[in-house]
């Protein structure tokens, strides 16, 4: 199977996902390895080429609803999924390897085609890969049905990251009692959410993993850690340093667009210039449009196509005239053809939107704000506002310290030196989420591998087709992986010396 990026990008239609809720300052960008759109009525999802089913197996596993309490409620079960490729084992007679991938925000169907580091590297590990689909996700629904289990808090109130990696010990516990693999090494890997997933899971369960890769893992963005303006300082920055005639000319767009909206029919003006699906109600429907885009290109700039770079060659080029706003939606053009209407297109509401909008709204409070030193208008983070819109949807009201208090991250260096290990914390400095990253060593194992030109998860990407990786990408990758030998050779040496005897 090829991994070309090119056709990866191709498949998901050359766009990029960033899950906003319907309320403005409930706007938490959504955490995703694979960039996917939130599809509208307009575009809805086609994906050109299917994941090979030639050497996946899928499983389910009956799964405790609640891990944490004993009432009766907590012993009700579901189905949770999970898949398994055995091509690259070495078997468990020899005590080979697993790679277990922490399924996040999303089905976990297109994860072994597009996390294709696994497949990439499986062979020269001897690896079983398995994938773990992440509760109230795909076909992993507790209470028999999407509609009863998102019902209200006290159904999705057991949708919680703590849940979720308790989930993925029980699965892999019960993968390698199922496949009388009890010295096999497991190493777990995420991206993005699920990067946060893997490395919580190795800090808790660390007698279940030898080590875990988390790629643009943002752990240190939870409450006063991270600047609240980190994410668009970086978007900004990226914009800058690809054009700065670009980024100036997206600086002035906001005041052009509040301008024409205030004149006598200027939104019916509005949604002329920029083709929308459906006249604009207000100008914030464009604005937060041309945000998410800008946003999402940044985070997604993946080589061979770099998004940013697409939409900067369009506004400056200016096709549709030299105004700003022509120029604006010139740059709109550039990134999603001229075809169809693009603007303000009637969404489809995805399990995705419907998941993230609560994990957001309940743990993963992640407070993203926009400051005066970006190419955006200024945006604060509002708890307040924030607290009170979940409050609305779901009738209770966000934990924005719990994440620190239950995993850490305050003073992480000090409390982690000691305590943990084996651990890769990887990162591009484009991507917007690196600036809730760890971006430095923590101890010799606990490490931070990042990459100037690199944007979100592109290291668990699949490597080229044909071997046009960028050298750095091509670095970072054989960094990972060297580590990831390290971890099991020193584990068979630990192995031999309690037991003393293992086959290889």
């Amino acid at each position: 199977m090829e991994h070309h990026h090119l056709l990866l990008f191709q498949c998901l239609l050359f766009t990029f996902l960033m899950y906003f809720t319907s309320t403005h300052s409930v706007k938490i960008p959504r955490l995703s390895p694979i960039p996917t759109w939130d599809t509208s009525l307009h575009h809805p999802a086609t994906f050109d080429a299917k994941t090979s089913t030639d050497n996946i197996n899928t499983f389910y596993y009956k799964q405790l609803l609640d891990h944490f309490n004993y009432r009766p409620q907590s012993y009700k079960t579901f189905q949770q999924r999970y898949l398994i490729n055995f091509k690259y084992w070495g078997g468990a007679n020899s005590s080979a390897p697993i790679f277990a991938y922490f399924g996040a925000e999303e089905a976990i169907d297109y994860s072994p085609e597009g996390i294709a580091f696994l497949t990439d590297n499986a062979a020269s590990f001897n690896a079983l890969l398995v994938y773990i689909e992440h509760r109230y996700y795909g076909k992993s629904v507790p209470f028999g049905s999407r509609e009863e289990a998102f019902k209200n808090a006290s159904t999705i109130g057991y949708f919680n990251s703590a849940q979720a990696i308790a989930d993925y010990a029980s699965v892999l516990i019960h993968v390698k009692k199922t496949l009388h693999a009890p010295n096999s090494p497991v190493i777990v890997i995420g991206g993005s959410y699920g990067g946060m997933l893997a490395s919580w899971f190795r800090l808790k369960y660390p007698h279940m993993a030898i080590g875990a890769l988390a790629s643009s893992a943002p752990i240190l963005y939870f409450d006063d850690i991270t600047p609240q303006d980190g994410y668009y300082s970086v978007v900004s920055r990226d914009y800058r340093e690809a054009s700065e005639t670009c980024y100036q000319t997206i600086l002035q767009s906001w005041s052009e667009i509040d301008s024409v909206a205030s004149q006598p029919k200027g939104l019916s003006l509005l949604s002329q210039r920029f083709n929308t699906c459906r006249p604009l109600n207000k100008s914030s429907d464009l604005k937060e449009y041309l945000e998410n885009m800008y946003a999402s290109a940044a985070q997604y700039n993946h080589p061979p196509r770099y998004p940013v770079t697409v939409i900067c060659g369009g506004i400056d080029k200016g096709s549709f005239g030299s105004d700003i706003l022509s120029k604006i939606y010139a740059g709109v053009v550039a990134l999603r053809g001229n075809t169809t209407c693009k603007v303000n297109a009637p969404s489809n509401v995805s399990e995705t939107t419907l998941g993230w909008r609560w994990q957001t709204c309940s743990e993963i409070v992640i407070p993203i704000g926009i400051g005066n030193n970006s190419m955006f208008q200024p945006d604060p983070f509002s708890f307040k506002s924030f607290a009170n819109d979940c409050k609305k949807l779901y009738g209770v009201s966000p934990r924005p310290h719990w994440i620190t208090t239950y995993y850490g991250g305050h003073n992480i260096k000090l409390s982690l030196q000691k305590f943990g290990s084996n651990i890769i914390f990887s990162n591009g400095l484009r991507d917007p989420y690196s600036s809730g990253g760890v971006l430095e060593n923590i101890s010799d194992t606990v490490v931070a591998i990042h990459a100037i030109n690199g944007s979100h998860c592109l290291d668990i990407m699949g490597a080229n087709a044909n071997h046009s990786d960028p050298e750095w990408l091509v670095e970072m990758r054989n960094k990972e992986i060297k580590i990831m030998k390290g971890w099991i050779s020193q584990y068979y040496v630990d192995l031999l010396a309690l037991n003393g005897t293992i086959k290889l």
